[in-house]
């Protein structure tokens, strides 16, 4: 009898977005070594001495910016990171405190950082459910949050897995054509249950009148299986801004969006999704209190499964004191720490490449993953793609040896990319932000052992974001901060740096 050998789907082929410029230079550092060049050409027409005035603070000012870190950032990236910090810790912007004994007006609990001027509306959709949009103000951009229960991969054909992949890249393309949309994020929550929900449904439902054996065998069941359970929640957020500084009215904006929720949606289902609905500004103000304060956790599971709500506004969904350090971020009954994406897996993966890290850890006290996508209009994803392929074919047409073989392998991939560019398929940018939170900041170390433990086998490279944590902490919020839209440098400019 014969058999066939069982072929494992594999996905890839995505790519580091290439800078313009000469090797590690980057543009700004291109332009700066051959218009540096020019000067002292021309100076040596004077003088010797006048070209070495000119020739030695050239040196001094381009030469960092050909020195990289393993993250791809230059000296001048790291000594800004550095000076930023030590701005903040002197003027004691690390510290936050709120409440009515704080000295903010208002006496409440807002939340802190890039959340502090941002504030909450809620609509109604097309199917009358209620819907959260937080309101960016200093931006002008309007989020709203969805949430979903994704069916599990396993027992799962590989066929239907490959349906499910094809679907979300599909949905995922479909945010280009998106009208004002300016970034998405998706991101998995995990925490152990504290068993309030099961308590909850168990026990008022006990009849007063049962058996004693039977009874005590409920109260055993939800006594001793919560410790070995745990809970996961799935937010998709979706970025809007309004083109050109248009003004229109909040109500015209909350129409707008309801409109566009049901075909979102609608492609979260054949997505692998599961049932998703978009959340209310009382669930959300209810997510960020928890991340804040996870302590709290099984009180607001309670109150919602008792009086199916909290009652909880946005005004007070933040913490009551938090202190950022250099390498962690203490808020609360909390201590979190973040890392960011350096490096996606080189080659090919399988679709549970992500599993290990997904999955919920006995040691922490919750975790997510944050995965950042940046979808590009067509026009815009046509010149990367033939712009890489221009490249990787000039590479390859330049270098000998192993060199020229790894060349042979990128201009395979250009070319794949450009085909299926050119069939329709959409080019989205993206990056992932872990964050883990424990008790205490002895734990820290732990913690640090056990991510390093789960992106073992992601084949993923994280760099901690030591001096940003309180940043990379909300950037994993489902609160749709996006990083490009929150600095001053052009997005343009920073590829090329």
């Amino acid at each position: 009898m014969s058999t066939e050998a069982i072929k494992t789907r594999t996905y890839g082929n995505w790519r580091r977005p290439r800078k313009a410029g000469l090797g590690s230079f980057g543009l700004v550092g291109t332009v700066g070594v051959f218009g540096g060049l020019i000067l002292v050409l021309f100076a040596s027409l004077i003088s010797l001495q006048a070209a070495v005035v000119i020739a030695v603070p050239l040196v001094v000012a381009v030469g960092p910016l050909a020195i990289r870190t393993q993250d791809g950032r230059n000296v001048y990236n790291v000594m800004a990171l550095r000076v930023g910090w030590l701005r903040r810790k002197t003027n004691r912007q690390h510290l936050y405190v709120s409440g009515p004994l704080s000295r903010r007006p208002g006496g409440r609990f807002r939340p802190p950082g890039m959340l502090s001027k941002v504030t909450m509306l809620e609509g109604r959709d097309p199917y009358d459910r209620r819907f959260g949009v937080l309101h960016h103000r200093y931006r002008n951009l309007y989020t709203v949050v969805l949430g979903c229960e994704p069916d599990g991969g396993s027992l799962v054909d590989s066929d239907q897995v490959d349906i499910w992949v094809a679907m979300w890249g599909d949905w995922l393309s479909r945010l280009a054509h998106e009208p004002g949309l300016r970034g998405c994020s998706l991101i998995v929550e995990t925490a152990p249950d504290p068993g309030t929900r099961l308590a909850t449904e168990v026990l008022t439902r006990i009849a007063p009148g049962a058996a004693p054996a039977a009874r005590a065998v409920m109260e055993e069941v939800v006594d001793r299986y919560p410790s070995a359970s745990s809970e996961m929640n799935t937010y998709i957020t979706l970025t809007y801004g309004l083109p050109g500084g248009n003004k229109r009215d909040k109500e015209e904006i909350l129409t707008d969006l309801a409109l566009r929720l049901h075909g979102l949606l609608t492609g979260l289902v054949g997505a692998g999704g599961g049932a998703a609905e978009p959340l209310s500004a009382e669930r959300i103000a209810e997510v960020v209190r928890v991340a804040y304060d996870p302590a709290v956790a099984a009180d607001v599971l309670d109150v919602r499964a008792q009086h199916g709500g909290t009652g909880l506004e946005w005004a007070d969904s933040g913490p009551a004191a938090s202190r950022e350090t250099v390498n962690a971020y203490h808020h609360d009954s909390g201590v979190s720490r973040s890392w960011l994406l350096t490096l996606a897996p080189r080659g090919t993966v399988r679709s549970s490449v992500l599993r290990n890290l997904l999955e919920p850890a006995p040691d922490l006290r919750r975790k997510r993953v944050a995965l950042l996508y940046r979808p590009l209009d067509p026009a815009t994803s046509a010149k990367i793609v033939e712009s890489d392929r221009r490249s990787s074919q000039f590479m390859a047409t330049s270098t000998r040896g192993m060199v020229r073989a790894r060349a042979a392998s990128e201009v395979a991939a250009a070319e794949q990319t450009a085909a299926e560019e050119a069939s329709g398929a959409g080019l989205v940018e993206f990056s992932m932000v872990v964050t883990v939170t424990v008790d205490s900041a002895a734990e820290v170390a732990d913690a640090n052992v056990t991510v390093r433990n789960l992106l073992g086998a992601t084949r993923i490279s994280m760099r901690a974001a030591d001096r940003m944590q309180a940043a990379a902490f909300t950037c994993s919020l489902p609160v749709g901060i996006l990083p490009w839209e929150q600095t001053m440098i052009p997005h343009e400019l920073q590829e090329a740096l």
